[in-house]
């Protein structure tokens, strides 16, 4: 049987492949497929229409007005794909401003030939989608038991990581701020991290998209911990826009933001990537929320505290 020839046009399926131990048969990749590091000699076959870079409230416009526009808002390189005749394309349906959609990738497949790749679009909502989603990649590439032993693994660090943080004598309360301007709370399997890293999560629903928040609810919830986690942004892209909130006069009046409890995450690589990497993405939140229980090292570079402008 000849080996798939994939491409990833998206971060998380990239990561689900590397840990099918399925990197070798990667041909082509997104523009933000970064982990392996091994992809980044891989020919790109996607990108943005919009800038990304600037503040979140200039990126958010951008993105608004190519969507009233009724334009996606990434562009896939048909010439590309073309050139590398792949057997396998994994793309996404969960979320368009996130990365290339399904529609764009069945629009790009049509005008192929001398190939007629299978199309994997992955949907996750919450964590038994990403298990899902990884063993119907596996599927795809003819590894199925691969696929269930890495999802047997995930789980199994996850319920221990759980049992660890069930031990704790409090749960504090947490608001994962996913989007600085305007406001978004983190949705989707972020809820069920938190309860699993010993946390209450405050102000979304598991299993439903990040909702907008309104400065006031996030006033009323009061959180012991915030969690800044924007989509897309690395650690010191999200400090630089720390000053946004900071501004904001309701902001100081916070119990977390009084009692030092802020911290800032790398949403790029952790917790916007729903594949293996979620329970590096639970750990985070356990040495956040329990710190005299949970060590897995990953302060400063997965996270740190954030001490303000002074």
């Amino acid at each position: 049987m000849v080996a798939a020839r994939i491409v990833s046009l998206i971060p998380s399926a990239t990561e689900i492949v590397a840990a099918l131990d399925c990197t070798d048969r990667l041909v082509g990749r997104s523009h933000e497929c970064d982990v392996p590091t091994a992809v980044a000699t891989l020919p790109i076959c996607s990108e943005p229409r919009i800038d990304v870079n600037g503040t979140s409230r200039q990126i958010d416009d951008r993105v608004k007005a190519a969507l009233q526009d009724a334009l996606s808002v990434y562009r896939v390189h048909t010439d590309v794909l073309q050139q590398l005749q792949p057997s396998v394309i994994l793309t996404q349906a969960q979320c368009d401003v996130c990365a290339v959609n399904l529609s764009d990738v069945q629009e790009s497949v049509c005008e192929l030939t001398g190939c007629d790749p299978a199309v994997v679009s992955l949907t996750p909502m919450q964590l038994s989608d990403v298990w899902d989603d990884i063993r119907r990649v596996a599927q795809a590439l003819d590894v199925p038991a691969k696929g269930d032993a890495v999802v047997a693994d995930l789980q199994r660090r996850l319920k221990e990581l759980r049992t660890l943080t069930a031990a704790q004598p409090q749960r504090p309360r947490v608001a994962c701020i996913e989007w600085i301007e305007p406001l978004m709370v983190a949705g989707n399997w972020i809820p069920e991290l938190v309860e699993i890293a010993g946390g209450e999560s405050l102000l979304s629903v598991a299993g439903e998209h990040s909702p907008w928040l309104e400065w006031d609810a996030l006033v009323a919830a009061d959180p012991d911990r915030i969690v800044v986690v924007p989509c897309g942004f690395g650690l010191d892209r999200t400090a630089g826009e720390m000053s946004t909130l900071e501004s904001h006069p309701a902001w100081s009046q916070l119990r977390a933001v009084q009692n030092g409890h802020v911290y800032l995450i790398d949403g790029h690589h952790y917790f916007n990537r729903p594949g293996p990497r979620l329970v590096e993405s639970a750990e985070i939140l356990a040495e956040i929320l329990h710190p005299e229980a949970a060590r897995f090292g990953h302060e400063g570079t997965g996270w740190r505290r954030w001490a303000g402008q002074g």
